[in-house]
């Protein structure tokens, strides 16, 4: 596949090719599902501010970025909201209203809904009576199915192709177009210039577009395609991070802008000049209205009401802590998902620790499980793996051969019974063979895959001084440097479900949507080798002969956790690790019992457990639903709050991190991945029909990369309706996430200094930051363009300093 060169384009064109690879840019990426993870859907639009961003969706889109004003009413009327909220946020946003009456007044009347400029598929749509955009998603759909599918059609698209080659093919032969009314349009198609980059501008001139129109007219087309082109996008994020670049995004949008040309040459006459106005207004820039400005400071005041109840549980006393050697360290994902059973495992006896820090434990490895070739990004996706994995020894390589051929039979299998000449006969045959499977599933009988028994065993590449340095920098990073306890458990974090499309994003965000279980053994294996030991005493960190590491996995559809001791054969912690089950099971009983309060229809903690194996169960758990916060401190700070699994804690002791190598890890690669969750949760919410994925009961997977609701159309990204909603009420409420970290904050403004783009996510309100005293009581709040301010729970607020 060649990439175009810029050749032969005149200065305009130019600029119109800009607009249109930023306009690419613009759009959340989409991982599949085999592998999804939480996206930011603002990712493109972090250095404007909210009523901005407001001002271009309500244009592109038609869809609010606030909730419906009767929200923001009840709140202020039952008092979650009070006044002094009210006026924090008319000091942020002093042009919304010239007073808190004059802002509840504008509460109390609904907003103007929102509105998209019309393309010209809706203009032809006016004057035909024609569903064109229905038509143009429709086609759409049918093609992009193919050309992006991961292995679930039988026939596969060609590799290698660029899109908009194969949808030249594609579209010049499809009579549905010219049935419907457009003729002609598999010729127009077939004598469009080859080169994308042609055919765009050659769209562009047609349709008489300034290159200023282009700019919000490109991310309108692009968005209208929903998930493919944040399909698209994931090509391109993946092309960047390995160093390259890819063209699919323009390719995408290319295709559509070709649409929107056939149909304007066919009803030019009768639109033309609506077109000229609508193209005008494009030209424009997108000016946040006073609407606009007023549901921005309704969301304000929305946070800082969340922000006074943050401050409120953060000031109480925490429990105290074990100052002796502690008979357990368990370390677990910072995942909001981890509070409640780190809550419960410490109340269940006061000599266990636990610790939080990302659930990779710092391992960025790509990992083969038993008997596949798939290479699993176990990482944050802002990051290219560094290690490699496998799962099982060379003495395993027997069994993994077996199981491939296994697995490849089992494939063809499948294969054989879709098949066109097979699959009618396969039914009336072998259906009946199949009642077994489906009495299993209706009892729930039937489980999901569960982590490899297989120990996984690092590349040999990875050499001893290596993992040294990784271990040095792993156990400073997760402020375990001493102290260690006899046994120290490494918990990642999965779930396990049936018959659930969006199974993955139950998982690890920060293991890549996998389960963490592969990184929290790799580390184990590491931490446990004495070659490595030697290496740690000498930079500092001296790991007592007596301490076993070992990984495990905690499934947080049922708070079960299983323990991979016989990872390490010869070892003599029996007695220890007897003792941490029992803690780990009666800690377990304790979660779920607080989790059943949450849950619909679960009338206790054993309701719960079960749902993990409900084939029909639209919400086996609420994953990160309702999370707020992000914490950075030591757990003597929070130990015992109730945070209700709405906080991220990632242990943190910032007097013992010289330089704030540390602080400047955990603002720019934890702190980020968990925005992305915080705004993906909070965009599903207000936006459902821009951002959401629409209802799981009429989800089907399309290409294995994601799922469209009903029979085709445009492919859904973002989290299903009933992962935010329990069918009366919200389960998550959209308030952007407070980031409170115990460090100075001179040492915090530094960092953000060094780091634009982070300090873009603080300085226009996308996260909201916060110091912590030495009681773990938040202090100061940054306000933006480097500057703090004193908090004192959410009254009067004074400016510090620069």
């Amino acid at each position: 596949m060649k990439a175009e060169t810029y050749a032969g384009y005149s200065g305009a064109h130019l600029e119109v090719i800009a607009k249109a690879e930023a306009a690419g840019r613009a759009i959340p990426p989409l991982w599949p599902l085999s592998s999804s993870v939480a996206v930011n859907p603002f990712l493109g639009q972090t250095e404007n501010s909210l009523s901005q961003v407001a001002a271009l969706l309500d244009r592109v889109a038609g869809t609010a970025v606030t909730m419906p004003r009767d929200w923001y009413r009840t709140k202020i009327e039952v008092g979650t909201i009070n006044d002094a909220d009210l006026t924090a946020a008319l000091a942020k946003l002093p042009e919304a209203a010239k007073d808190i009456a004059a802002l509840k007044a504008a509460a109390a009347q609904d907003a103007p809904s929102p509105h998209a400029l019309p393309t010209i598929a809706d203009l032809a749509y006016e004057v035909s009576g024609i569903d064109w955009p229905g038509i143009v998603n429709d086609r759409f759909g049918s093609w992009a199915a193919g050309y992006f599918d991961a292995g679930q059609a039988l026939w596969q698209n060609k590799p290698g192709r660029r899109a908009f080659d194969a949808w030249r093919d594609f579209a010049s032969r499809d009579l549905t177009p010219e049935i419907a009314g457009l003729g002609g349009f598999g010729e127009l198609v077939a004598n469009t210039p080859a080169r994308t980059r042609s055919a765009l501008v050659a769209a562009v001139d047609v349709l008489g577009l300034s290159a200023e129109a282009t700019e919000t007219y490109f991310h309108q087309l692009l968005l209208g395609l929903g998930g493919w082109s944040q399909v698209a996008r994931y090509r391109l994020w993946q092309a960047e991070l390995a160093g390259g670049t890819d063209l699919t995004t323009t390719d995408l949008l290319t295709i559509r802008v070709v649409w929107e040309q056939a149909l304007y040459l066919k009803y030019a006459k009768d639109i033309e000049k609506k077109w000229g106005e609508i193209a005008k207004a494009h030209a424009t820039p997108a000016t946040p209205s006073p609407d606009h400005l007023i549901d921005a400071a309704l969301q304000a005041s929305a946070e800082f009401a969340g922000q006074r109840a943050l401050a409120e549980t953060l000031s109480s006393t925490p429990l105290p802590t074990n100052e002796g050697r502690p008979a357990l360290q368990a370390a677990f994902c910072i995942d909001v998902r981890s509070e409640v059973f780190r809550r419960a495992l410490e109340s269940v006896d006061p000599s266990i620790q636990t610790l939080g820090f990302a659930g990779f434990f710092g391992l960025t490895a790509s990992h083969q499980s038993f008997a596949s070739d798939v290479a699993e990004q176990r990482l944050p996706v802002l990051l290219n793996h560094g290690v490699t994995s496998k799962a099982g020894s060379e003495a395993d390589a027997t069994a993994d051969l077996n199981a491939r051929f296994a697995a490849r039979a089992g494939r063809a299998w499948g294969r054989f019974k879709l098949a066109a000449v097979s699959s009618f006969a396969f039914v009336e045959a072998s259906g009946p063979v199949y009642m077994g499977k489906l009495l299993r599933d209706a009892l729930g009988r039937d489980h999901a895959k569960g982590p490899d028994k297989q120990v996984p065993v690092l590349n040999l590449s990875f050499g001893l001084e290596d993992r040294i340095g990784a271990a040095t920098a792993i156990l400073g990073a997760m402020s375990l440097t001493g102290n260690f306890a006899p046994l120290v458990l490494l918990l990642g974090h999965g779930a396990n479900v049936v018959n659930n499309p969006h199974a993955s994003a139950l998982h690890c965000g920060a293991c890549g949507g996998y389960s963490g279980d592969v990184n929290a053994r790799l580390l184990a294996g590491i931490l446990n080798d004495k070659d490595v030991r030697d290496g740690l005493a000498k930079n500092g960190i001296a790991i007592p002969d007596d301490t076993l590491f070992v990984g495990g996995l905690h499934v947080t559809t049922t708070d079960a956790v299983t323990i991979f001791d016989g990872d390490f054969a010869g070892h003599n912690h029996a007695h220890h690790l007897a003792k941490a089950q029992d803690w780990l099971a009666s800690a377990g009983k304790l979660a779920r019992t607080e989790r059943a309060l949450r849950l619909p229809r679960a009338a206790n903690g054993d309701d719960v457990a079960k749902r993990s194996r409900d084939w029909s169960e639209t919400r086996p758990e609420w994953a990160l639903a309702g999370c707020k916060a992000f914490i950075a401190a030591p757990r003597s700070r929070t130990k015992g709050k109730g945070l209700a699994g709405r906080a991220f804690l990632h242990d943190y002791d910032w007097q013992k991190d010289e330089g704030f190598g540390v602080l400047e890890l955990i603002l720019t690669a934890p702190v980020v991945v968990a925005s992305w969750i915080s705004l993906q949760y909070y965009g599903s919410v207000v936006a459902p029909d821009v951002f959401g994925a629409g209802n799981k009961l009429l989800h089907n997977v399309t290409g294995g990369v994601g799922v469209v609701e009903g029979n085709g159309g445009i492919l859904r990204g973002g989290l299903p309706w009933q992962s935010v909603h329990d069918g009366e009420g919200y389960a998550h409420d959209p308030l952007r996430l407070s980031v409170c970290v115990e460090a100075p904050a001179e040492a915090i403004t530094a960092i953000l200094e060094k780091h634009p783009n982070v300090r873009a996510l603080f300085d226009n309100s996308w996260l909201h930051l916060f110091t912590l005293d030495e009681k773990g009581a938040m202090s100061q709040r940054y306000d933006g363009d480097l500057k703090w301010v004193a908090f004192d729970g959410g009254a009067t607020e004074g400016a510090l300093a620069a």
